[in-house]
């Protein structure tokens, strides 16, 4: 889930709908079993625009965050 909201979404925020599209679950089973333990362990947030992942997630998957690359100008 993680994965595909950082590599189809930009890591958010998006819908809760959207996410549970592109990964084939259920909104339900998203909502109720793995949205929780997700953000009990600070990887995802929930906004008013919708899910969002963060800082900690992408250093745990290993990948860049946003904005955290130097600017070159």
């Amino acid at each position: 889930m993680l994965n595909c909201i950082i590599d189809k979404f930009n890591g958010g925020p998006v819908g809760l709908s959207t996410i549970a599209t592109a990964v084939a679950e259920e909104s339900d089973t998203l909502e109720e079993v793995i949205e929780p333990f997700l953000i009990q362990q600070g990887y995802l947030e929930r906004t008013p625009r919708g899910r969002q992942v963060t800082k900690l997630a992408y250093e745990y998957l290993g990948k860049s965050f946003p904005g955290s690359q130097q600017k070159m100008f």
